[in-house]
């Protein structure tokens, strides 16, 4: 070893029989001794993806924003160059010091778009380099080795599905706002599966909370970080039990009179691209009583699937379809029966699908 070393607090353990270290250190000190390949080294060569760039300013600003409540995971790393444990005694022999030379090279296995958004983040707020952030620290058996881990560590990896995201999401105006929403509304608040994304055919559900998530950001024209108020809480709470009133088919589905499976399979209003069409509807008449009214023409619509009405919108090719288009063309159609004008952007969608 050097005559200089870097110096961490640590705790050994083992894994696959080989001896590893977890250590905190202070986010200040991450960008310094902690490195990763170079943009041109080919693929081959790496033992990490090519950094995304655009990823950096939502970490560094969620750092920022929320200073005194974020939540970093452990960084992984390998080290290839000279390394010693010390205990702190015999009766402690995996706690003490763990030294790295400064010769020693420190690669990021799992963690470098937090590192450099780290260092994004403390060159605007330079306290944050006081906090201090876990490192697992391996040590480095060669490029192979470290491709493997790399590997291994992203293999078992899943993201939560966007509804359990939304449940378990504290922070943010809509998860919040969704929430408040399908608890305040009887239908949702049965009827609505909180943790998938997807509905089995077995289930009592009939909407995701990512597609209520999804149709108040319309409703309610807010953007991400939007702030949300009471009022307009519960000004969607009662645009929605409007529309419940006049789609008996979820009430049916409430008291457990049809099989939610057969709603899902006979008819668009069972599916998120409805609930954001309506959400877009709903933009429209939220704010004038007048227009509210138009919502009682809901109940005289063709809401079947098969229906000429939603060929090309809601169902394209026999399958119901969930992209923006299909929600804008949806909202549309609704839009058309029950009396209301379309804007000029609509208009012009409605063009384009003729020619």
């Amino acid at each position: 070893m050097s005559d200089f070393f870097h110096s961490f607090n640590a705790v050994r353990g083992i894994q696959a029989s080989k001896p590893c270290f977890i250590a905190m250190c202070p986010l200040r000190i991450i960008p310094k001794i902690f490195v990763f390949d170079e943009d041109e080294v080919p693929p081959e060569m790496r033992a990490q993806r090519k950094l995304n760039k655009s990823r950096l300013p939502e970490i560094a600003n969620y750092l920022i924003e929320n200073r005194n409540n974020y939540t970093l995971s452990s960084l992984t790393a390998s080290i290839d160059g000279d390394t010693i444990f010390e205990p702190v005694n015999e009766f402690n022999p995996n706690m003490g010091t763990l030294k790295i030379s400064m010769d020693a090279r420190l690669l990021i296995n799992d963690g470098q778009h937090r590192r450099a958004a780290i260092e994004e983040a403390i060159s605007s707020v330079p306290e944050l380099g006081h906090d201090h952030i876990s490192v697992v620290f391996f040590l480095d058996n060669g490029l192979e080795q470290s491709q493997q881990m790399f590997a291994d560590l992203n293999k078992h990896a899943v993201r939560p599905s966007p509804s359990l995201s939304t449940l378990y999401d504290q922070r943010e105006e809509l998860s919040i706002a969704a929430k408040k929403i399908m608890n305040g509304v009887k239908v949702f608040s049965v009827l609505t599966e909180t943790e998938k994304t997807s509905i089995s055919n077995r289930s009592i559900k009939l909407f995701t909370l990512s597609s209520i998530k999804n149709a108040t950001k319309y409703l309610l024209n807010k953007g991400k970080n939007e702030p949300i108020s009471s009022d307009e809480i519960n000004q969607a709470i009662e645009f929605w039990k409007v529309v419940t009133e006049q789609i008996t088919d979820w009430q049916v589905a409430y008291y457990r009179n049809v099989n939610s499976s057969e709603l899902r399979e006979n008819f668009i209003h069972a599916h998120a691209v409805f609930l954001q069409a309506m959400g877009i509807v709903g933009a429209c008449v939220i704010n004038n009583k007048h227009k509210l009214l138009k919502l009682n023409n809901l109940s005289s619509i063709d809401w079947s699937r098969r229906s000429n009405l939603w060929n090309g919108r809601a169902v394209i090719n026999g399958r119901i379809s969930k992209s923006l288009t299909s929600v804008k063309l949806t909202s549309n159609k609704i839009k058309e029966i029950i009396g209301l004008e379309l804007s000029d952007s609509e208009k012009q969608l409605e063009k384009e699908i003729k020619t």
